[in-house]
């Protein structure tokens, strides 16, 4: 197994949103530390697994890390600073 390129960005639950209907689950909007201004939150279904395997969710405030990783076909070499 090929090892990912990959980097970890701090962030912060800033708020839950809650469903507007019964078929719609509910979000958390995450700032990402060090991202761009106008694209630091994204929004995900509030919807993770503990260790055990059963579901838990994101607390309104909790920090968490965002990982963002690729296979190495898709990344080039970076020259430079």
């Amino acid at each position: 197994m090929t090892e990912k390129a990959a980097v970890t960005l701090p962030g912060t639950v800033e708020k839950l949103i809650l469903p507007v209907a019964p078929t719609v689950p509910e979000k958390a909007q995450i700032a990402v530390e060090g991202a761009e201004e106008f694209y630091r939150e994204i929004r995900i279904e509030n919807k993770l697994q503990d260790p055990q395997g059963k579901p838990v969710a994101l607390k309104d405030g909790a920090e968490v890390e965002i990982t963002i990783a690729a296979d190495p076909d898709a990344t080039i070499p970076k020259t430079g600073s």
